[in-house]
């Protein structure tokens, strides 16, 4: 499964940390982490971090464990990213190649659930541990945890998953992870007094003796610690951590952190929409009685049934319903009744899952003979289910006071590596609430929202009204009448509708309507006013009336690519398929590579100290080697390169390329700078890492050579490339929070502006605001950086993403960057890039700011350019 760019993001920042909390104390890495650059089109890590981010703070008892939390929203995949996590113990440095894992859950029904889909070599959670460490992995029920031998950890990855109150008791005794267990006999039998002594914190038999107990053994192994949704899990039992665990690293993935959570990640509910992890905006709908809002829901999830059976691939849209507990009116029975006999729906099609009622176990809900259609809870599927089905969430009392509103909606948000639909509806959920007014169900769906993991203002964002006009906020605008537009039905027109995909309908006799989507597919009216000439000039008045964006009548803004010659072929300038037609290999690199024996020599003194005498326990364990020992038979340096081969791991580079470069490398560090083997054979994966630094920075500079000579360099072959250019068109940035500051524009070319960096009343937005004033823009549009379909230009490090773009009233394209004054000395490349466009495509490019060389205000600049 390959994982959302955020994803690679998360994982990349946690590499970084965890290995360099390997050399300097992890403040110093968790600052270092978050200042390295951003893989290629995310944004900076500590502008990710917003509000969240704050200085590292080592929670009590936890010492120089580094410890830190990845931030998803529901929905965001936190599961998935945690198995990815653990190879990361490896690449890190953890002093064996095979690590232990304690995973930690909240419940006990999601422990069984995680230790089965870690346990299945068909679940993508498995195969994620099965790729990092070739078939090695052994997982383990911690209440299973005496059928662990040595061999296991010697050999195999082993992930060992409990829950939180199995560590957080206080009273040990009952508790089978402290107890004594010859079982466990193995791992301590042949450790001498000396060993020992050096776990000054294992718990004692009341004899004095060392209690062959799991706690202990997890102890001496060190593993790392992986928090899965178990918030204070870390402040709460730091104490007892250190004392009993002893944990190499602490990570948490988290939707809501609480206290001091060293967060050093943060997603937004706008990335995971993006990447079709959820389904968004929650289209709500309040009732004033829960049989209103039952009947609402049901006739939605039929209006998406309709729609679904359009969609190329199946869909069944499914309704989530949230009863009441028996002690209260709409209890399951009652609900279940009034769907069936006075709502008519087949009993087929209705399942109820409870605590006492499992009717979902075993059911397939994708399966094409499924029937079901409506789910009735209470709670029970807020644990661990996730159906990109489910889409209409209905709650028969008032939300605010119901509990696990936020797990049950949650499910109907989440679309888990499932592909967009083609019909807009149908990337929406939707809810269908007990409430008063819209006020009511609103601020209530909204707190729900931050409880998984939304901001404030993504929650906001979030919330639309099927009639409400939510632009200036969720409260601020009266009803809107739906957008239509009537047609003469004429063959000549049907013809033209039918080719555009839409089934003519007469709403009333000689009379076609289109909706909103339907006006706004490029070229629609045209073509109907130049099949139907007779009616062309009323068709134009009505369409002129519409008060609409240009948009959604159908108007279009084209913008040209850059490309570049390369090899013989015009191609897009897009620096990841250039470099793949510049032939460069890492054998054709020196071996030299400055400052990187003494940096190791340094982190073997740091280590060694630091380890304090463990890593002899670890060695029993783990088959590894021994400190100070200065040679074991089978070291080699041919050895210690087949060691480093899968962790310096870069598809870009064959194996026999990279094996050659590495033995160079090794034989440099032996022959020429004096290092031991057995230096470099106990501190390979800190070699490795800094090996993969390295060739990051080589291929960097490569990078860079070839930007400069195919695209910034005077002589750059470029030229445009309008065949495969970018469109705005209606609907482009539905997936976007809307403005909802207190600037007006007339000229956008969407209904709705997407959001801008900033303050609502910011340079950005006034900025947008004088483009908007300027008689030569015919329309533009706010360009949302790192979307999918917004126009980027490449430099040499990454993509830019100007903020405007801009059609004039001659038909030039008009593309604008603000940049404040903080930022303008690092944008040189932004400008030279923005200008090569220009010239290749006949078109227009500014960058603007506060106040230029000139003393201008951006609207001076803005017309001095077009003047």
């Amino acid at each position: 499964m390959q994982l959302k760019p955020y994803q690679q993001s998360a994982l990349k920042v946690l590499g970084d940390f965890l290995g360099r909390a390997q050399e300097v104390d992890p403040a110093q890495a968790f600052d270092w982490a978050l200042d390295q650059p951003p893989l290629e089109d995310q944004p900076p890590l500590r502008q990710r971090l917003g509000r969240f981010g704050a200085p590292y703070r080592a929670p009590k008892g936890l010492g120089d464990t580094p410890y830190c939390c990845i931030r998803l929203p529901t929905g965001g995949g936190k599961t998935i990213l945690a198995a990815h996590a653990v190879p990361l113990a490896r690449s890190a440095g953890l002093s064996r190649d095979y690590p232990v894992v304690l995973w930690l859950v909240t419940s006990n029904v999601i422990r069984q659930q995680t230790v089965q889909a870690l346990a299945d070599p068909r679940h993508a959670y498995r195969a994620a541990l099965d790729a990092a460490f070739s078939g090695a992995v052994r997982v383990f029920d911690i209440g299973d945890f005496a059928n662990i031998t040595p061999h296991d950890l010697a050999s195999h990855a082993c992930v060992v998953v409990g829950t939180v109150q199995t560590l957080r008791v206080e009273n040990t005794e009952g508790r089978k992870v402290y107890q004594h267990h010859e079982a466990l006999e193995p791992f301590f039998s042949r450790l001498d007094a000396a060993t020992l002594a050096s776990f000054p914190d294992l718990e004692k038999t009341e004899a004095g003796g060392v209690r062959y107990s799991f706690a202990n053994l997890l102890h001496m192994a060190r593993p790392m610690m992986v928090v899965d949704e178990a918030h204070n899990v870390v402040t709460a039992l730091s104490d007892q951590m250190r004392a009993r665990i002893n944990p190499w690293a602490v990570v948490e993935f988290t939707a809501t952190p609480r206290g001091h959570s060293n967060i050093l990640f943060n997603a937004s509910a706008a990335e995971l929409k993006a990447e079709q992890m959820i389904k968004m905006p929650i289209v709500l709908q309040e009732h004033a009685h829960w049989q209103s809002a039952v009947a609402g829901a049901v006739a939605e999830r039929a209006r998406l049934g309709a729609l679904a059976e359009t969609e190329r691939e199946p869909l069944r849209p499914i309704t989530l319903y949230q009863a009441e507990p028996k002690d209260r009116e709409v209890t399951v029975e009652v609900l279940r009744r009034h769907l069936i006999d006075d709502l008519k729906i087949a009993e087929d099609r209705i399942v109820i899952a409870t605590g006492d009622q499992r009717g979902l176990d075993g059911v397939d809900l994708a399966a094409p003979g499924c029937p079901i259609e409506h789910i009735i809870t209470v709670e029970a599927l807020k644990e661990g289910w996730d159906c990109p089905y489910a889409y209409v969430f209905c709650s028969v009392a008032s939300i605010k006071s119901s509990t696990s509103v936020e797990q049950l909606l949650g499910r109907v948000l989440r679309m888990p590596y499932a592909s967009r639909r083609s019909s807009a509806d149908l990337n929406r959920a939707y809810a269908h609430v007990s409430e008063p007014t819209f006020y009511a169900a609103a601020t209530a769906l909204k707190d729900a929202l931050v409880d998984m993991g939304f901001e404030d203002g993504e929650a906001e964002q979030a919330i639309e009204h099927p009639q409400l006009d939510l632009s200036e906020g969720l409260f601020a605008q009266p009803p809107r009448p739906p957008v239509t537009l009537d047609l003469i039905n004429t063959p000549e027109t049907c013809a033209v509708l039918v080719a555009h995909g839409i089934t003519p309908v007469e709403s009333r006799p000689g009379v076609l309507t289109l909706a909103a989507p339907e006006i706004a597919r490029p070229g629609l009216i045209e073509q109907i006013m130049h099949a139907a000439p007779s009616g062309a000039t009323e068709l134009q008045r009505a369409v002129e009336a519409l008060h609409v964006a240009p948009a959604a009548r159908g108007a279009e803004l084209r913008v040209p690519a850059l490309g570049t010659m390369i090899d013989g072929q015009l191609m897009l300038a897009d620096l990841d398929l250039l470099m793949e037609h510049v032939e460069w290999r890492l054998s054709d690199q020196s071996p030299v590579i400055p400052a990187l024996a003494d940096s190791l020599g340094e982190t073997v003194r740091r280590y060694l100290i630091d380890v304090d005498g463990r890593q002899v326990t670890n060695t029993f364990l783990t088959g590894d080697l021994l400190e100070g020992v200065d040679h074991v038979e089978g070291w080699s340096p041919a050895r210690l390169v087949a060691l480093l081969d899968p962790l310096v791991n870069d598809p870009s580079f064959t194996q026999a390329d990279k094996v050659g470069w590495l033995t160079r490398v090794v034989a440099r560090l032996i022959e020429v700078d004096g290092l031991s083997l057995a230096q470099l054979m106990r501190m390979r994966q800190a070699l490795a890492r800094k090996l993969i630094a390295h060739i990051g920075q080589v291929r960097r500079q490569q990078r860079a050579t070839t930007a400069q000579r195919y695209l910034l360099d005077p002589g750059a072959p470029v030229q445009a490339l309008s065949n495969e250019g970018f469109s705005f068109r209606y609907g482009v940035y539905d997936d976007q929070p809307t403005y909802r500051g207190p600037i007006g524009f007339t000229k956008h070319l969407l209904d709705r502006v997407p959001a801008f960096d900033g303050k609502a009343d910011g340079e950005e937005p006034r900025c947008a605001q004088m483009l908007d004033s300027l008689t030569q823009v015919k329309h533009w549009v706010r360009n949302v950086a790192r979307h999918p379909a917004s126009f980027w230009l490449q430099t040499s490090t990454q993509r830019t993403y100007p903020d405007f773009v801009a059609e004039l009233t001659d038909g030039r394209i008009f593309v604008v960057e603000y940049k404040g004054a903080d930022h303008w000395a690092d944008a040189a490349e932004d400008r030279a890039i923005g200008e090569v466009w220009a010239r290749a495509t006949g078109n227009l490019y500014l960058m603007v700011r506060a106040r230029d060389d000139q003393a201008r205000d951006p609207l001076a600049q803005l017309i001095a350019r077009l003047g």
